[in-house]
């Protein structure tokens, strides 16, 4: 088997154990399992123009409470990532990790030295002064939402420029970091609209800063780059008002089911609180991968999260979806533990 490390390859997991893609249950990937209603016929679009992103920009403004000139957009989150680490130019990067991988590959390919922080074990570590502070929040693998604000202030009085990475937070019921935009300069918010709007084929992503940063990151940004399909999709998406209220009670409810069955599973040593769509366990008697290849009689995909710093193979992430996968896990979790 071949490492699936980012999870949701559903393809290539099908074809090594041979099996139709459509039986696989993939708890791998953390992309929204609840879809949004949407209210467009996607043959009727009219691509044979160049798209035009007032409406777009103004409906991510209207979600976050925020004015257009505090926004930019990408194509996905992804991408803004690595724009804001060319575009910042700094010497030091901060990372409280474990966290997204592709904060590393890009701290590391624009040349920063990087300080990592063990947020599980040593999460009131200084941070060196004037140095780029990424906190993804909540986090990733294991969910976790924190109270930053002790953390925030440790932040701006060593005048370090701050990103906080939100793509989880529509799934909680807390408060954005954007209410410090007003009174700190050096701050940037990166959302993803990938994960809670089950769309990871549609590559939208965000930076929220002051106007004065976004329109010094616009100007190295291409006029158009993000399609007709993307910008409609979403707006689409936005529309359906019951969608994030009715999204987070089904989590709420399939998240509460899937600890009830972790605990109750021998291999088991520690669950981690979470407020994602997602819950990362620590094994016990157990690796990760020895329960993946456990699994895969049942055709059911976890993340494997050992390439995460501070983590290793004693530690997986198990996806929130339907009901359905869900008792197919109970399953397969009880059949392995006999």
């Amino acid at each position: 088997m071949q490492k699936h490390q980012h999870g949701g390859n559903i393809r290539l997991f099908s074809q090594e154990i041979g099996c139709d893609i459509k039986e696989v249950i993939d708890l791998s990937s953390n992309i929204n399992f609840v879809k949004p209603r949407l209210d467009i016929d996607f043959n009727q679009l009219n691509i044979s123009s160049y798209p035009n992103y007032d409406a777009l920009y103004q409906a991510v403004a209207t979600l976050y409470n925020i004015e257009k000139k505090q926004l930019e957009l990408f194509n996905g989150a992804t991408s803004a990532i690595h724009i804001l680490f060319r575009d910042l130019k700094l010497k030091q990067c901060t990372l409280y990790a474990p966290l997204y991988s592709e904060y590393k590959k890009s701290a590391l390919l624009y040349g920063y030295e990087i300080k990592p922080i063990n947020r599980l074990k040593d999460i009131g570590k200084e941070v060196v002064p004037n140095s780029l502070v990424i906190f993804v929040n909540p986090s990733t693998p294991d969910g976790e939402f924190y109270d930053i604000d002790k953390l925030m202030r440790e932040w701006i009085a060593k005048e370090c420029t701050i990103l906080i990475d939100e793509s989880f937070l529509d799934f909680t019921p807390f408060e954005s970091a954007t209410k410090y935009l007003k009174e700190y300069n050096k701050l940037y918010i990166v959302k993803s609209m990938t994960k809670f709007y089950s769309s990871a084929g549609i590559r939208i992503g965000a930076i929220i800063s002051n106007s004065k940063n976004i329109e010094r990151i616009k100007q190295h940004e291409p006029l158009w780059k993000i399609s007709e399909f993307d910008s409609q999709y979403l707006q689409s998406a936005l529309r359906d008002q019951s969608f994030s209220k009715k999204s987070r009670e089904i989590h709420n409810s399939y998240r509460d089911e899937l600890i009830e069955i972790l605990e109750a599973t021998s291999f088991i040593d520690k669950i981690y609180p979470s407020y994602a769509n997602f819950i990362m366990v620590k094994l016990k008697d157990i690796d990760a991968t020895s329960l993946q290849k456990k699994l895969i009689p049942y055709k059911i995909m976890v993340r494997d999260c050992s390439n995460f710093d501070f983590l290793d193979k004693q530690f997986v992430r198990i996806a929130i979806k339907d009901n359905i996968a869900i008792q197919k896990l109970k399953e397969a979790l009880c059949e392995i533990s006999t």
